[in-house]
C-alpha cells in the first residue's frame, strides 16, 4: 500500500504543477503510457565506459522491466522557443535485475546474470527541460527532441536522485495528438556498492500525447494559432487581423490606421503629393523637399521657406537664410573680414598681405630709432626716434592681423650677457612705444640677440655704429593655422 500511495503522490504532483509544452498555441499537454526500465548500465559489465553503461541498448527480452498497464502520466507546458518544461511520475516491476557474476550459473558471455528480485518495485518523479526541433526542421509531422532534467527514484526500500539526459520523438496525426516515444539515461547521483540497489537505468517510454489550451481570444472566429492578431478582431483574409481605414493594409502595419492612405506610405495619406506623408509633413499642403520634411526652398540655400527670412536669395543659416555684407567685395564677409573696406585675400582674412616695401620701409624707420649709450632709454632729445615710431606705427596699422618681432641687437663692446639683457630691454621699448600709440599687443613680440649677429665688422666705429640696430620682422598671422 505505501508504494500506491508513493505513485499516488507523484501522479498528483504532475497534475497539480505545470511544466513540457509543445507550442505557443497549445501550451499545455498530457501524455500517458507504458515505460520500460532497463537496469543492464549499471552491471559494470564490459570494457570501458561506453561499453559498460551503453552497450545492449535494445535486449528487450532479456533486460527490459515493463508493467503492462499504464504506468507514466506526464503533464507539460511550452515556454517559448521550442523549450518546455515537464513533470512526469511512473511506476514499474522489476523483475529482471541485471548484475555482473562471471562466476554465477547461468551468466551470459559479459558474465551478466537476470535475476527476479520478486516484489521490487520502481517508483520515479522526474522534471524536464525539454527542446524540440520540430520548428527548426520545419515539419507538421516529425517532431524530434532532446532533454535533459533530473529526478527522485524509489526502488523497493531504496530512494535516491537521479540526473537524467534523454531524447525522443513524437509522431504528429493532427494538430493535438500524437505519439510520444522518449529515452532518458536516469544517472543515480549517489550510487555506490553499499546499496546495490541505488543504481543508474535506462527508463524508456510509449505513450500517447495530447495538446490543449488553444482559443480564440479576440472571438473574431479564427483560432488564435492561426490568429495574426489574437488579441484584437479582424477578417480571415488578413489572418485574423483588422483593417480599420479600409485602405487594404492592416492594422498592424498601417502607419495611420484610422485614415484612409497609400499603400506606398505604409497607409498613410499625402495631400501635397510630395511623397511625404502628412504626418511626417511639416508643410503637409505645399508639395516640399524631403530633405526640409516637405517644406519648399525657392531660394536653394537649403533653409525652408517658411524660416528663410530672404526666401528668393540664397543665404546661410547663421544669418536667417539672407546673404552676408561683403563691402569691399573681396569674398570675405564684413563680419569675419578684420579689414573690411580693404581687399584682402581671405587666406588672410580679408587684409592685405605684408608687401616687401613695407617690410623695407619698416627696417629703414627700426634703424633709426636711437637709444642712449648703454641705456634701453630712447636717446635724449631726439626728435627723430618719435617720428619714426609714429611712422612705424601707421605701416603696422594697415595689416591688423599680421604678426611682427621687434628684434634689438648690440656690438661687442661689454660682456655678452650684459650685451643680451641691453638687446632685450630695447626691443621691449620699442614694443612698449608702439602699444602705446595703438598698436595690438597681439601682434607683437620682442626678441634681443646681444651682439650675435653682427650686420658689420665690430673692429670699427662705423661698423659698431650699423650693429647697434633695432629691426622689425614680419613672423606670420596671428590666426596662423586657424583660417
Amino acid at each position: 500500500m505505501k508504494h500506491l500511495n508513493k505513485l499516488l503522490v507523484a501522479v498528483m504532483m504532475v497534475m497539480g504543477l505545470s511544466s513540457h509544452a509543445q507550442d505557443s498555441n497549445n501550451p499545455w499537454a498530457i501524455s500517458f503510457g507504458v515505460n520500460a526500465v532497463d537496469t543492464r548500465t549499471s552491471s559494470g559489465s564490459g570494457h570501458g565506459f561506453f561499453d559498460q553503461h551503453f552497450s545492449q541498448p535494445f535486449a528487450v527480452k532479456d533486460n527490459w522491466n515493463i508493467l503492462p498497464s499504464l504506468s507514466y502520466i506526464g503533464v507539460n507546458r511550452y515556454v517559448g522557443h521550442g523549450f518546455s518544461v515537464g513533470l512526469q511520475g511512473s511506476v514499474n516491476k522489476i523483475d529482471k535485475l541485471v548484475t555482473f557474476a562471471p562466476n554465477a550459473t547461468g551468466h551470459d558471455g559479459r558474465g551478466n546474470v537476470v535475476t527476479n528480485p520478486g516484489d521490487l518495485m520502481y517508483y520515479g518523479i522526474d522534471a524536464t527541460i525539454k527542446y524540440s526541433f520540430q520548428e527548426l526542421i520545419k515539419s507538421k509531422v516529425i517532431d524530434p527532441s532532446l532533454s535533459v532534467g533530473g529526478g527522485y527514484t524509489f526502488l523497493g526500500d531504496n530512494s535516491f536522485g537521479t540526473v537524467n539526459p534523454g531524447a525522443g520523438v513524437t509522431f504528429w496525426f493532427t494538430d493535438a495528438i500524437g505519439l510520444e516515444l522518449a529515452t532518458k539515461y536516469k544517472w543515480a547521483v549517489a550510487a555506490n556498492d553499499d546499496k546495490p540497489l541505488d543504481r543508474s537505468v535506462f527508463q524508456h517510454t510509449a505513450g500517447l500525447i495530447f495538446k490543449f489550451g488553444g482559443k480564440d481570444t479576440d472571438g473574431d472566429g479564427i483560432y488564435d494559432k492561426d490568429d495574426a492578431c489574437p488579441d484584437v478582431a479582424g477578417l480571415k483574409q488578413f489572418n485574423g487581423c483588422p483593417d480599420t481605414d479600409g485602405d487594404g493594409i492592416v492594422d498592424a502595419s498601417d502607419a495611420c490606421p484610422d485614415v484612409f492612405g497609400l499603400a506606398a506610405l505604409n497607409g498613410c495619406p499625402d495631400t501635397d503629393g510630395d511623397g511625404i506623408a502628412d504626418k511626417d509633413d511639416a508643410c503637409p499642403d505645399v508639395a516640399g523637399l524631403a530633405a526640409l520634411k516637405g517644406c519648399p526652398d525657392t531660394d536653394g540655400d537649403g533653409i525652408a521657406d517658411k524660416d528663410d527670412k530672404c526666401p528668393t536669395v540664397a543665404g546661410p543659416k547663421e544669418n536667417g537664410g539672407c546673404p552676408f555684407l561683403d563691402a569691399d567685395k573681396d569674398g570675405v564677409a564684413d563680419k569675419d573680414d578684420d579689414c573690411p573696406t580693404v581687399y584682402g585675400p581671405a587666406s588672410n582674412r580679408g587684409c592685405p598681405e605684408v608687401t616687401s616695401e613695407a617690410l623695407e620701409d619698416l627696417k629703414v624707420q627700426a634703424r633709426a630709432v636711437y637709444f642712449n649709450s648703454g641705456k634701453a632709454t630712447f636717446k635724449t632729445g631726439d626728435k627723430e626716434t618719435p617720428a619714426r615710431l609714429d611712422a612705424i606705427k601707421e605701416i603696422l596699422k594697415n595689416y591688423p592681423n599680421a604678426k611682427f618681432s621687434i628684434e634689438g641687437h648690440t656690438d661687442s663692446t661689454g660682456s655678452a650677457k650684459v650685451n643680451q639683457k641691453l638687446s632685450e630691454d630695447r626691443a621691449k621699448a620699442v614694443l612698449d612705444a608702439l602699444v602705446a600709440r595703438g598698436v595690438n599687443p597681439e601682434n607683437l613680440e620682442s626678441k634681443g640677440f646681444g651682439s650675435s649677429q653682427p650686420v658689420a665688422s665690430n673692429k670699427t666705429a662705423a661698423g659698431k655704429a650699423q650693429n647697434r640696430r633695432t629691426e622689425i620682422r614680419h613672423i606670420g598671422s596671428k590666426y596662423q593655422g586657424k583660417l
